[in-house]
């Protein structure tokens, strides 16, 4: 069903091909989700923004939630640019990036643009991760 083998939770050289279209956005699709994880930080400590974020949208205990979301972004993110449970991790990513997606829209209403505080930005990676998930689990499905 779900066909997870050690395979999955092996390093491999051929996931750093950047030859390989897909191990070029599945490697940049991870590391860019490093930088969005480590910004719920700010001298060490939860930064209150984002945790005055995670109030507005709902989120209760917001602090409990900033973390998971943390843990989430740095499990997803490693687990991409290292090619491990591909699928999985691409489908996390997605999913996250979707409920970031319904926070701003609950505490901004619509806004497009990014640079405006808008959502364009994580639905297109929503989408990339999306796509990289399908095509690992075809991958899957033939090998």
């Amino acid at each position: 069903m779900l066909g997870i083998t050690k395979k999955d939770f092996m390093i491999q050289s051929s996931n750093f091909d950047i030859r390989r279209p897909w191990n070029l956005l599945r490697i940049t699709a991870g590391a860019f989700l490093l930088p969005h994880a480590f910004g719920k930080f700010i001298g060490g400590a939860l930064n209150p923004a984002v945790v005055g974020f995670f109030e507005k949208a709902g989120f209760q205990p917001p602090e409990t939630w900033v973390l998971l979301a943390f843990l989430v972004e740095i499990i997803c993110g490693v687990a991409l640019v290292l090619g491990l449970l591909t699928r999985f991790a691409a489908l996390g990513a997605c999913l996250t990036l979707l409920v970031a997606v319904g926070a701003l829209h609950l505490v901004k209403g619509f806004a497009w643009y990014w640079n405006l505080g808008g959502y364009e930005y994580p639905i297109f990676w929503a989408i990339v991760c999306l796509a990289i998930s399908m095509q690992a689990f075809q991958v899957k499905d033939k090998g």
